[in-house]
Order: C-alpha cells, then sequence, then structure tokens
C-alpha cells in the first residue's frame, strides 16, 4: 500500500531528523512511501495545502479529537484499508494551530496519538514508528512485543 505523509514542514532538530531518516527508511520496507512538506502562513493556507496534496486519497489527520489506535488496531486498519481501500493512504500533522475546521470535517478519520500535547518534531517520528510498528505486526515480525 501506498503511504503518503504530509507534514507542515519538517523536523527541524537534529535528532528529529535523524529519527525521521530513519523510519522512514524502515516503513520503506514495508509500503511504498511518499512523502510531501507544505507550507502556509496560516492554519487555513496549511490546511488547503493539505488538501491539495493528498488529492484524492482518503484522508486522516493528526488530531487530539481523533480515535486513539494500540499499535495492533492500527495494524488492523492498515490492513483493512490495504484489502477494500484505494490502495493509498494519505496522513497529515498540521501546523502549530492545528488543523481547520474545514479540513478536518472532509477528512476520513482524526487520529489521535494520545493526550499529551508533543511538539512537532516529535510528532512526526511517533508517527513513522507508528506506522512501522503496524507494518511489522501485519509481517509477523518480532520487532512488536507489547499486547
Amino acid at each position: 500500500m501506498r503511504l503518503h505523509l504530509i507534514t507542515v514542514g519538517e523536523p527541524r532538530l537534529a535528532y528529529a531528523r535523524a529519527g525521521w531518516d530513519e523510519y522512514e527508511k524502515r516503513l520503506r520496507r514495508y509500503h511504498k512511501v511518499q512523502v510531501t512538506r507544505v507550507a502556509g502562513k496560516t492554519q487555513v493556507q496549511e490546511s488547503e495545502a493539505i488538501g491539495r496534496a493528498a488529492g484524492r486519497a482518503p484522508l486522516i489527520l493528526l488530531d487530539p479529537r481523533g480515535t486513539q489506535f494500540t499499535s495492533g488496531g492500527l495494524s488492523a486498519f492498515l490492513d483493512a484499508q490495504a484489502v477494500g481501500g484505494t490502495g493509498e493512504l494519505a496522513f497529515a500533522i498540521g501546523g502549530p494551530e492545528g488543523h481547520a475546521d474545514a479540513l478536518r470535517a472532509g477528512a476520513s478519520r482524526l487520529w489521535s496519538l494520545g493526550q499529551l500535547t508533543l511538539p512537532h518534531d516529535l510528532a512526526m517520528i511517533v508517527l513513522l514508528e507508528a506506522l512501522y510498528r503496524a507494518a511489522t505486526i501485519s509481517a509477523g515480525e518480532p520487532y512488536h512485543r507489547g499486547g
């Protein structure tokens, strides 16, 4: 399946760039990965750029109002999308103000990484690691040791 990762900006801190690079490389063993970095001066401009970048792919927004997944639940969700979906999913992390209401309303799903507020750079790494972990679960590989 193709995973399109859309972010407002790119990781700025060295640890985040290294983490992004590592987990993107790992994720590419299981999925076709496309990365798009968008910009905007306002929340609305950022959200419009995300919507354009996603195109027709189902859009999953990282948003604190969304559903939380366990690692196994995320794996099952991705497997179901691969079988019955479009063959592509777009995941988007917004800027500091989050996503505009119009983008949120048109999204296929809102996904919350948890109740904590994470710095943008760290949220990018957590997104990739969660997708990688889900892929290893689907493949029956031993990376995931939790319940």
